[in-house]
């Protein structure tokens, strides 16, 4: 006799074919809006039912892989292929799905100064890629098919680890199949646990945060920077947190790019000397899920000795906690749709 357990992978793919327009946030990139791109997303998705505690607080999410292909429409840009981790969330009896996607995008045609020197979005061939998707999903509707529709918004951008990097912003509409493995398991509700509070008195955290840059001028080379944050925090539930905190700023490339200033305008006055240092004042909020945790940041400066950049500065990371009080993360520091800095940092939380 033999005996079999029934197992269900709990595996889907989603496929959407998109296309839309490049927002133009600068001037500067009216060369390189001159179609309209398109593009695939292919996403590999484990369901979850209910087996962890996060997976109910968070209405049954998927997360898996994705694989991106773009083609801008433009000669100076050319295409890009990505490939990262998403999150799908579910609302509306799970007929609305929001999708948050971040990985790493390889471009066909970087800045080059000799053969490429109209692409001021791309100043490197690796960019970070950050996606954000509202699709009406239906599944199961023929079989183990189902379809979707809706909106993705992608963007791409280096952090200024190297100049130029104005970034690529898309806006598309969206359409596509989606594929379950298996079907449907039911979802478990745990209805026997007492209800756990997740309040928690003010949390007082520490960060520090590094990586190299380089200043708006091309070719000025890649310089380290040091950015430390200390900040409070206060857990309201299950999922949210408010922050607030002060950080410095130790970005050495800006204190080149002031030298630089100094010399090639001198019409301006600029003290070669100046303080190259900043000091912002911040409010935030943490999404927590499990071990990770998402956060969005906004400041403003409070002590900005040079002012080139736009006083107000934000944030938008993510987190992994190994212990309730250490962390590490990756976060991107813009000024509104102009990144400064891809952070990477180690904290505590107290």
């Amino acid at each position: 006799m033999l005996f079999s357990q029934e197992k269900n992978r709990n595996f889907s793919v989603d496929v959407d074919y998109f296309s839309g327009n490049i927002f133009k946030h600068s001037n500067d990139l009216s060369h390189l809006v001159t179609g309209h791109p398109s593009g695939m997303i292919i996403s590999l998705s484990r369901k979850t039912f209910g087996n962890k505690e996060w997976e109910q607080a968070y209405n049954y999410p998927d997360y898996g892989a994705y694989f991106l292909y773009q083609d801008f429409k433009n000669n100076y840009l050319g295409n890009v292929v990505a490939l990262g981790g998403h999150y799908d969330f579910y609302f509306w009896k799970r007929q609305l799905q929001t999708k948050i996607a971040l990985g790493v995008g390889m471009v066909s045609n970087p800045f080059d100064k000799v053969t490429n020197n109209k692409n001021g979005a791309f100043g490197s061939k690796f960019n970070v890629n950050i996606n954000f998707g509202l699709e009406y999903k239906k599944q199961n509707v023929i079989g183990n098919f189902g379809f979707q529709t809706g909106f993705l918004f992608t963007h791409f951008s280096n952090g200024r680890i190297k100049t130029p990097n104005s970034g690529i912003n898309t806006f598309n509409i969206s359409a596509g199949m989606n594929y379950n493995f298996d079907k449907i398991s039911e979802f478990k509700k745990d209805t026997t646990s007492t209800k756990i509070s997740y309040r928690e008195p003010l949390k007082y955290s520490f960060m520090f945060r590094t990586g190299v840059n380089e200043s708006s001028v091309i070719n000025s080379g890649q310089h380290p920077f040091y950015h430390i944050s200390v900040y409070a925090d206060k857990r309201f539930n299950r999922k949210s947190a408010l922050q607030f905190g002060a950080e410095l700023f130790l970005t050495t490339s800006f204190k080149d790019f002031i030298y630089y200033q100094s010399q090639a305008y001198p019409a301006k006055n600029i003290n070669p000397n100046t303080d190259y240092k900043k000091v912002g004042v911040f409010i935030g909020h943490e999404l927590f899920i499990n071990k990770i945790s998402l956060e969005v940041q906004v400041g403003y400066y409070v002590y900005q000795p040079y002012k080139f950049d736009f006083p107000i500065y934000d944030r938008i990371g993510i987190k992994y906690y190994f212990t309730k009080n250490i962390f590490t993360g990756a976060s991107v520091k813009t000024h509104a749709f102009f990144a400064e800095a891809i952070e990477f940092g180690v904290g505590v939380r107290l």
